[in-house]
């Protein structure tokens, strides 16, 4: 019997309470109806996809929004149903869900025990309450703490905290005080990242004026903000294995690894990205053209933007999302992806990386330096092929 390839599923809810001021993901609040109508869709958006990915035995399923943890309890177990039921999904798989902090009660997450879900990725942000108002988080930190011990209470043991530096009011004490205050409670997994102020938040009306912009950490601070992270982490056990991510041994996140280093993951639910088949794409963006459309019989009004990539864009991808993790990327890997030396690929860029201090090869893999970390989207332009 052929051994099945591996897949990454990725499930979108696109509701939240509120929307928070710097966010620009594809999300909204909505009512209890629509919750419901739209779930009963997703539903059927699985079906649909299960057999089309027959070859295919998944080995992440990550549950993401939006918030997934507004929704019931028995509507994630419906999903989680219609997966097991049109997928072939490994017995070990990493079953992810995304939770805010305020959302969650006990069984709601015995919902989510009893569907196989052993990941809980909660949204912190902040530990200081001020700069959580200021986010628009609709919890305190106290209220996060009440969340997290219930996650613990049910059996979870695979946990997952995400902070956010650079945000406005925010100095190197506050930041501080929250590392502090997370690596206490021992999480298995934290995700630091930087804030992004996006076009078309709420954020980018204020903090790309310049008024606004002296509201906000100072370059000097957000570089050493940056530095204080991985130091700090590392002193309490926390391996950093990609740029923003930090993890306990054994619990460096599958799916998220996936991402980095070119496995195929096939998105459902309204706007989810794709990339499989040397494609990607994504689903319909608009709500209300999803909800009409027919997945028993024609899911072709499903799929925009569907982009054939060339070799080109493979190998520019493997090397600029490759070297986001710490071990970096590896010639003998690339040889066997593409049977070409990725010194005939890339050897200008590598070296000329390698002499200006941001690139190194270690013998096996090439990696970024810590002064390459800082200056990670300057290195990763230089490997784009087209």
């Amino acid at each position: 019997m052929d051994k099945k390839k591996k897949l990454e599923l990725y499930i979108h809810i696109p509701f939240c309470e509120s929307k928070c001021r710097y966010c620009d993901f594809l999300s909204a609040s909505a009512d209890s109806g629509t919750y419901r109508a739209y779930v009963d869709k997703l539903v059927d958006e699985i079906r649909a996809q299960g057999g089309n990915y027959t070859d295919y035995q998944i080995n992440t399923v990550f549950i993401g929004g939006g918030t997934p943890s507004i929704l019931p309890g028995v509507y994630i177990s419906n999903l989680m149903s219609a997966v097991y039921e049109n997928f072939v999904v490994e017995a070990s798989a990493e079953i992810s869900i995304e939770c805010n902090p305020g959302t969650l009660d006990a069984q709601k997450l015995e919902y989510f025990k009893q569907s196989g879900i052993n990941r809980i990725s909660l949204g912190l942000q902040s530990t200081v309450d001020k700069e959580l108002e200021n986010l628009g988080r609709i919890h305190t930190y106290e209220k996060f703490l009440e969340s997290y011990q219930l996650v613990r209470e049910a059996g979870f043991h695979n946990v997952n905290i995400d902070l956010m530096s650079g945000l406005p009011y925010q100095t190197l004490e506050s930041w501080k005080s929250t590392l502090k205050n997370v690596v206490r409670l021992k999480p298995e997994h934290i995700s630091a990242y930087s804030l992004i102020i996006e076009e078309g938040t709420e954020f980018a009306e204020i903090y790309t004026k310049e008024e606004g912009k002296k509201l906000l950490p100072s370059e000097s601070d957000e570089r050493k903000m940056y530095k204080m992270t991985a130091d700090f982490l590392q002193r309490f056990g926390y391996e950093r294995y990609e740029i923003s991510n930090y993890a306990r041994a054994g619990f460096q996140s599958i799916h998220n690894t996936g991402y980095w280093t070119g496995a195929e993951y096939l998105g459902m639910g309204l706007g989810a990205s794709s990339y499989v088949f040397k494609r990607r794409f994504h689903v319909e963006k608009d709500i209300k053209k999803y909800m009409k459309i027919d997945f028993k019989n024609d899911i072709t009004p499903l799929y925009q933007d569907i982009q054939e990539l060339t070799l080109e864009d493979e190998m520019s991808e493997f090397m600029f999302l490759g070297l986001r993790m710490m071990k970096g990327v590896s010639g003998a890997e690339f040889l066997s992806r593409f049977d070409y030396n990725i010194y005939n690929v890339f050897g200008e860029a590598i070296q000329r990386n390698k002499d200006l201090g941001l690139l190194v090869n270690d013998g096996s893999n090439i990696r970024l330096t810590p002064r390459g970390i800082d200056l990670s989207n300057r290195v990763m332009s230089d490997f784009l092929l087209n």
